[in-house]
């Protein structure tokens, strides 16, 4: 399912404001640039992607994303490749040095089988020698324990006023945490609300799925400043690359 956040013309418009100062961006850049042929699974809107291009990437980069409202938004930079769909609808063999999946796109794999498929296809993009980074929540911080009302995020995008407030809807069951989205806007007749579940895993369970899938842990930080994964950091980023140990 496409959250109506991704696949509404008007809200994905509003995407790169509400992220506006993204700390994984300053994280990946540097690493994007020192990739020869970059893919970022869950693009959206192609940010991180044009900031690569404006920055002098002269390199192949192609971002690949399910929603085609977002996606519209990208292609207004015709130098980058665009792919609509996701992970199972393509089949690209050892092409990427680089794959990242940033703005916490992991965590919309909820169930083990897809998590595998999607894992086993990034595995088959990288090349030999090629760095798979992306970024989870810690479940042990509980973050989604924020997600409320309180903390709603206004933005004033072209003179508009929008906000933008998260509801969770039941508790955290140790798996996954489903939630609400409603941006309202004095500017428009109603509400749009939609609903996002997404998988929160510690970082035992995702060892194990790397390791399942053929990609081995280089390195893993707690957040954005590179600082040491404890059990209070806020996130779970992880640099893999593909298990040379394993035979295709």
């Amino acid at each position: 399912m496409v959250d109506l956040h991704y696949s509404d013309p008007v809200l994905a418009e509003l995407y790169d404001a509400f992220c506006e100062g993204r700390r994984d961006f300053s994280f990946c850049l540097p690493l994007v640039m020192s990739a020869g042929s970059v893919l970022d699974v869950g693009c959206g809107t192609g940010e991180l992607l044009r900031l690569a291009r404006e920055a002098g990437h002269a390199g192949r980069l192609c971002g690949l994303d399910p929603a085609e409202a977002m996606l519209n938004v990208a292609r207004r930079r015709r130098d980058i490749e665009w792919v609509l769909g996701d992970l199972a609808s393509v089949g690209w063999d050892r092409e990427f040095d680089l794959i990242v999946m940033t703005g916490h796109a992991f965590q919309v794999f909820v169930e083990d089988d897809q998590l595998r498929a999607s894992l086993a296809a990034i595995r088959s993009a990288l090349t030999e020698h090629g760095l798979f980074v992306f970024e989870t929540r810690n479940p042990l911080v509980r973050g989604w324990e924020a997600w409320t009302p309180d903390n709603a995020v206004a933005i004033v995008h072209e003179g508009v006023v929008v906000r933008m407030v998260h509801e969770v809807e039941a508790p955290f069951d140790g798996n996954v945490v489903s939630f609400t989205s409603t941006y309202a806007s004095p500017n428009w007749e109603q509400p749009q609300a939609s609903r996002s579940t997404l998988r929160f895993l510690d970082a035992t369970s995702l060892s194990s799925f790397l390791s399942g899938a053929g990609l081995a842990i280089e390195e893993q930080f707690g957040d954005w400043d590179r600082q040491p994964l404890t059990q209070t950091s806020p996130e779970i980023i992880t640099i893999a690359r593909r298990d040379i140990g394993l035979t295709d």
